[in-house]
């Protein structure tokens, strides 16, 4: 860790306190020339101490983020990928030529992965953006990345890939309201909003991490932070992914393609009742 500069000015004034043949130099002037050069050579050493630190910091991030037969290389890989071009011959990087920055931001259609170990393998989901939301690659995208996994992948990996629509959740909560904030649907008596609780229930679910787990405590939390509720109950929670049945949430649910959302409108029912702040 690289020293201040006062640190490196003490240690060379002691230095020359410590040889004879400098016992000439006794000036305690701030303008000295001798004491003027130590505070030039601190200065140089301070800078070149603080680059080792920054080389020091790029070169274990590198080493980070290369290193391979770890879930974190697999997850960085994958957002490497750039869609419609093609790998450096023998390399895992992706030769972009005469590409515009823009060509090359287009391509990277990855933007969320997680990687898990599975039986026998790696499991990999992946997802894109659209219209400001997560959303599953499109088949040719979902093609070209299966593709290139199997080219960068370590000798002898199975991988098992996916990119799919999000996992779709059902509530009934019971939002005890107060009723100088909000009326019995929901709104807001100041009409700045027609849906707060829809809004928040949405807005939780959009930032959950990809793949983190959605915990009912914490969704609690979040809508009591609403402002006009009370209480938030949740009457009942239910989610699947696929065309599998819905299966009730008691505690917690990890999303099978990595994020969780309302399918429509109708899967969220609320029921508002009255109720005085607590105080």
């Amino acid at each position: 860790m690289a020293r201040t500069i006062q640190q490196i000015e003490t240690e060379i004034k002691a230095g020359v306190i410590a040889q004879p043949a400098l016992s000439a130099l006794t000036s305690t002037s701030n303008t000295a020339i001798w004491r003027l050069w130590v505070y030039v050579f601190s200065v140089c050493i301070w800078a070149l101490e603080n680059l080792y630190d920054l080389f020091k910091s790029d070169v274990n991030y590198l080493i980070a983020q290369e290193k391979p037969h770890t879930l974190k290389w697999y997850a960085t890989m994958s957002r490497r990928f750039q869609f419609g071009f093609a790998l450096a011959p023998d390399e895992t990087y992706f030769n972009n030529g005469a590409a515009t920055e823009a060509a090359i931001a287009a391509s990277k259609v990855v933007k969320f992965a997680a990687v898990s170990e599975v039986t026998k393998g790696l499991r990999i989901k992946v997802a894109g953006e659209s219209s400001g939301d997560l959303a599953p690659l499109s088949a040719p995208e979902l093609a070209s990345f299966v593709s290139y996994m199997g080219r960068i992948k370590d000798a002898g990996v199975r991988l098992y890939i996916g990119s799919s629509a999000p996992d779709s959740l059902k509530q009934t909560l019971n939002i005890y309201y107060d009723p100088l904030l909000l009326d019995n649907t929901g709104k807001r008596l100041d009409g700045t909003n027609d849906t707060p609780v829809q809004d928040a229930v949405n807005e939780y679910l959009k930032n959950l991490p990809f793949n983190g787990l959605f915990v009912h405590a914490q969704y609690i939390d979040a809508l009591q932070q609403v402002d006009g509720v009370v209480i938030p109950e949740i009457v009942s929670s239910e989610a699947r992914y696929g065309a599998l049945a819905f299966s009730p949430i008691t505690t917690e649910y990890l999303p099978d393609a990595g994020y969780l959302r309302l399918a429509t409108p109708s899967d969220l029912t609320l029921n508002f009742i009255a109720h005085a702040p607590i105080i």
